[in-house]
């Protein structure tokens, strides 16, 4: 049992040292930008990401005319 999960640790830490070596040996290695706003094409395009339409789309315009309300008449 003890060996199993000794190894199974031990094939997981060489893969993660695997998956990290363009980031630890590169100079200003970063992790690659894998959001729909970072792809050149889909901005080319016009596309974004849904979170950031929506952010956009409840932001209130400093532009808008305030509506004003009629009173109620009690009959």
């Amino acid at each position: 049992m003890v060996k199993t999960i000794l190894i199974t640790m031990l094939i997981v830490a060489i893969c993660i040292a695997l998956l990290s070596v363009k980031i630890l040996f590169k100079k200003n290695g970063r992790f690659p930008n894998t959001h729909v706003s970072g792809s050149k094409a889909m901005r080319k395009r016009g596309i974004g990401c849904v979170q950031s339409q929506d952010r956009e789309a409840q932001a209130t315009n400093p532009h808008a005319i305030a509506e004003r309300r009629q009173p109620e008449q009690n009959d």
